[in-house]
């Protein structure tokens, strides 16, 4: 198959391109920059320079690499800050990529006859709605309101997954011809939170530096369940995505969600940290926001069940104890 991913050159696409180029499958990538170029063509990729943000530009390189996939890896997070009150702000350029860069995509692969949109979203715990289990699967709505830290981020992300749920349903409303969205499959893939080489959590990541340094206590009991993924694990789902599996959303995550006071003590043991403090919720609140103490203490984890059925992915680091002590980075 012909596939352009939309990021070529970032955290996942950088992933994904070996194992398609591997698969036999001819790979364009999105780049910001000639240097990108290069880099994908080392991989045995073709590289598009492309504007994510600029209508024109999206249309021009889709139609350039003419692709029956295209799969949407744009993010921007590289220099976040890790002040959780500033939430909205460190993601305000992902957001729009979300939003504004989603909607030209989904038009250039109509214009052009895409088949399949594979698009990447979040499932990593605080998404979903913080009452009933601790583990949720696809069908769990997603929270009302995260917290005033975050509702610009949760609103970029029902935007994308709402776009790519209406372009699937657009196949069942026309079937006159691919150009009005007839034949769009869409599928949405909610990750967990990386950890690995060049990732938050890693030994030179924003959270492994906070560990390492101290400066990440265990809040309010460390109750709030996170789900992880490898990243090495990110790309071979992803592909799994692009070859198969029915329209709609996945949880693409490890076979154990772990709340806070779990994870964290083991984490900051791997990046060369002391066991972090614990503080109760009133203390931390005016430091790290309603958002921040949430974040800690309530939000949920995922279920990767169906990604595991339907797409025909395992995780190849089944836990994060063992992800955290043996792939880390």
């Amino acid at each position: 198959m012909r596939i352009f991913i939309a990021g070529g050159t970032g955290a996942v696409g950088l992933r994904m391109v070996p194992l398609l180029v591997a698969g036999g499958h001819e790979v364009y990538g999105s780049t910001r920059h000639d240097a990108g170029r290069n880099t994908l063509a080392g991989m045995g990729a073709t590289g598009i320079v492309m504007d994510p943000l600029d209508a024109r530009s999206v249309q021009d390189a889709v139609a350039e690499a003419e692709p029956e996939v295209v799969v949407h890896q744009l993010t921007a997070l590289s220099g976040i800050s890790g002040n959780l009150k500033r939430w909205d702000q460190d993601f305000a350029m992902t957001n729009r990529l979300r939003t504004e860069a989603t909607d030209h995509l989904l038009a250039a692969a109509r214009a052009t006859g895409v088949r399949r949109f594979v698009a990447q979203s979040f499932g990593g715990g605080w998404t979903y709605e913080r009452t009933g289990g601790w583990v949720k699967d696809e069908s769990t709505r997603l929270i009302a309101d995260p917290g005033k830290e975050a509702r610009g981020a949760l609103a970029a992300i029902r935007h994308l997954e709402d776009a790519v749920a209406i372009s699937t349903s657009s196949i069942h409303r026309s079937t006159s011809s691919t150009s009005d969205g007839a034949g769009l499959e869409g599928l949405v893939l909610r990750y967990g939170n990386f950890y690995g080489p060049g990732n938050a959590a890693s030994r030179d990541g924003a959270i492994g530096e906070l560990l390492r340094k101290g400066k990440m206590p265990v809040v309010g009991g460390g109750t709030g369940v996170w789900s992880f993924v490898h990243i090495d694990d990110v790309g071979a789902a992803t592909v799994a995505a692009v070859e198969r599996g029915a329209p709609g959303i996945y949880n693409i995550v490890d076979d154990e969600p772990a709340p806070v006071n779990q994870w964290m003590p083991l984490l900051a043991e791997q990046v060369g940290g002391r066991n972090p403090m614990s503080l109760p919720a009133w203390l931390a609140r005016p430091l790290i926001g309603e958002f921040g103490v949430a974040l800690m203490t309530s939000v949920r984890g995922s279920s990767n069940a169906k990604a595991k059925r339907e797409l025909g992915w395992t995780p190849s680091y089944a836990s994060w104890r063992e992800g955290f002590r043996t792939g880390i980075g």
